[in-house]
């Protein structure tokens, strides 16, 4: 019996070792997506009152957790029993990303009309719908790269056991997730921490104080830059969804460096997706009418 005991002891000691290994490798293949995962959170992450910021990252990154036990179990169920599906779902989630890429080049070169006076005095209610709006954008966009991040991390373990799959898969997830948000936590109080330094400092410490300084005035520029590398994040990781997974397309660009491939294709997808969306709402307003 004793023999036994021990026996299922080193079973155990085994499989998580074999966990461990596994981990740090699917933990490399998911870091590319991990970067575009940071970059686009980051700028979702920002444009909010410096009081409302923590809780709006809070929201966010619960709602990133909430993906995650939404899409770990289907994840190991379509790897066992329909693994077929999977590709059209990255793909699905490739044309919602590239559409977001799109739109806010749209946006940029298309401004809305008088958004600065919309937002210059509004309500209450107002600034909390337009805070839930870009929240529940942040927790859909969060879903999609999730997926991907749960698929490519199960692709390195898929010829594994399930316990090391569930175990690796679900280290990579819930790591990804307080990595990313504790990142982007730091990075949207950098100006508080610089004020608190200048503080600190109190004219005495120059070198302190010029840090302070620093932090403040370089935040702006690091949430302009975000929303670029996000946007641009948003259409690498489209277009590499379809270059992976469309042979064809694949073949078609193997003469292109691969992030100039995947641009491309992420801004052609983008583009395609918006005109119709911007199709269908003309649409909708001719037959309203």
């Amino acid at each position: 019996m004793t023999a036994g005991f021990f026996a299922v002891f080193d079973d155990i000691a085994a499989l998580l070792d074999d966990a461990a290994a596994m981990s740090k490798i699917a933990t490399k293949k998911t870091a590319g997506v991990l970067g575009d995962d940071l970059a686009v959170n980051a700028e979702k992450a920002s444009g909010f009152a410096s009081s409302r910021e923590l809780p709006v990252l809070w929201a966010i990154t619960k709602g990133s957790f909430r993906n995650k036990l939404i899409i770990l179990p289907f994840a190991f169920l379509l790897s066992a029993f329909a693994p077929w599906i999977i590709v059209p779902i990255l793909m699905l989630g490739g044309l919602y990303l590239a559409f977001e890429g799109a739109e806010k080049i749209y946006d940029y070169f298309q401004p809305h009309p008088h958004e600065k006076e919309e937002f210059s005095a509004v309500s209450t209610e107002t600034i909390l719908e337009h805070e839930a709006k870009k929240i529940k954008s942040a927790i859909l966009t969060d879903f999609i790269l999730s997926i991907e991040i749960v698929i490519i991390a199960l692709g390195t373990v898929v010829e594994k056991e399930l316990p090391v799959q569930i175990v690796v898969v679900s280290s990579v997830a819930i790591l990804a997730t307080i990595g990313v948000y504790g990142f982007v936590a730091l990075l949207v109080r950098m100006d508080d921490m610089g004020f608190k330094l200048i503080a600190i400092a109190d004219n005495r410490n120059r070198p302190l104080e010029a840090v302070g300084k620093t932090l403040v005035l370089a935040l702006p520029k690091v949430i302009k830059l975000l929303t670029v590398v996000g946007t641009l994040a948003m259409l690498l990781v489209a277009g590499g969804i379809f270059v992976h997974n469309v042979h064809p397309l694949h073949d078609a660009l193997h003469f292109m460096p691969s992030l100039l491939a995947e641009m491309v294709t992420g801004v052609v997808i983008g583009a395609l997706v918006l005109m119709a969306e911007k199709l269908f709402i003309k649409l909708k307003t001719v037959i309203a009418r």
